[in-house]
């Protein structure tokens, strides 16, 4: 097999020709690169098991035990992102980036299929960099120099009207709500220099970005709402990926959204996720 590198509509990169169980050191430096250029990279026609999927991740870094997912009844390191027939709500139901809550974010996440729907469960992906690239000169003014502050409490937190505990996913799949609350909230900034591209990305989402430091959040919302309408209006670096058996997909946090799309209703769709510690940003 010969490695190959084509690159998605929109934004990311398929690898063919490898296999993830038995990447030599030349392969392995080719999908690191090809991942962080583009943000995103999918593999097809995998077999692979809990412990393969483990050793993967591993080559990119620690991995981070998820403090709010249900994890593996034997692999603590897979956190399970699950949806059975008779739930309602999924896991990641809308644009965001994960851990952005984090004062160090998250390199990146591994997410595996393990049992599908008939139909339906596509993700969709944006890239950050194009985000960036293609704001207007007068928000890019506009946000030069400034912080963001983000914050877990109102997605996995205790209080009544959080995201989870109006979820159904907040009954058994999403949980550890009091650890929620000890969360102190960082502040990155808002345009970053990607930490292994060196490319400058636009670092702020729907879910986690609450406000500009040193702003309320009803101060905030006029120029936030502006560059969240730049990103679910860029048709052109989004692409949407179509789950099969033996699918993965790795998606870097610092230059990407996703959401997980939830039109499967009665199905079930059962995914592994490992997520790979990362560091402070710029």
């Amino acid at each position: 097999m010969t490695l190959t590198i084509t690159l998605t509509q929109g934004v990311g990169a398929e690898i063919t020709g490898v296999d993830i169980k038995a990447l030599s050191d030349g392969e392995f430096q080719a999908i690191h690169q090809a991942f962080a250029d583009h943000g995103l990279i999918f593999f097809r026609d995998q077999d692979t098991t809990e412990a393969d999927h483990i050793a993967f991740a591993e080559r990119f870094g620690d991995i981070n035990i998820n403090r709010f997912f249900g994890a593996h009844a034997d692999y603590p390191q897979i956190a399970m992102v699950a949806k059975e027939p008779g739930d309602t709500d999924n896991i990641g139901g809308g644009w965001h980036t994960d851990h952005s809550y984090d004062f160090e974010p998250a390199l990146g996440s591994v997410l595996v299929a393990r049992d599908l729907p008939d139909s339906g469960g596509d993700t969709l992906f944006a890239s950050m960099y194009t985000a960036y690239e293609t704001l207007d000169d007068e928000l890019k003014a506009a946000i030069e120099g400034r912080n963001a502050v983000h914050s877990g409490r109102h997605i996995f937190g205790e209080g009544a009207d959080t995201h989870y505990n109006q979820s159904d996913a907040g009954k058994g799949r999403i949980g550890n709500a009091a650890a929620a609350e000890t969360l102190a909230d960082p502040v990155h900034p808002v345009v970053i220099t990607h930490p292994l591209s060196g490319k400058k990305a636009l670092y702020v989402n729907p879910a986690f970005t609450v406000s500009f430091e040193g702003e309320t959040r009803e101060q905030s919302a006029p120029l936030m709402s502006k560059l969240f309408a730049h990103v679910f209006g860029g048709e052109a670096f989004h692409t949407r990926f179509k789950w099969q058996p033996g699918s993965i997909a790795m998606w870097d946090n610092r230059s990407t959204w996703h959401w997980a799309l939830n039109d499967y209703q009665g199905q079930r769709r059962i995914m592994h996720r490992i997520t790979i510690e990362g560091c402070a940003l710029n």
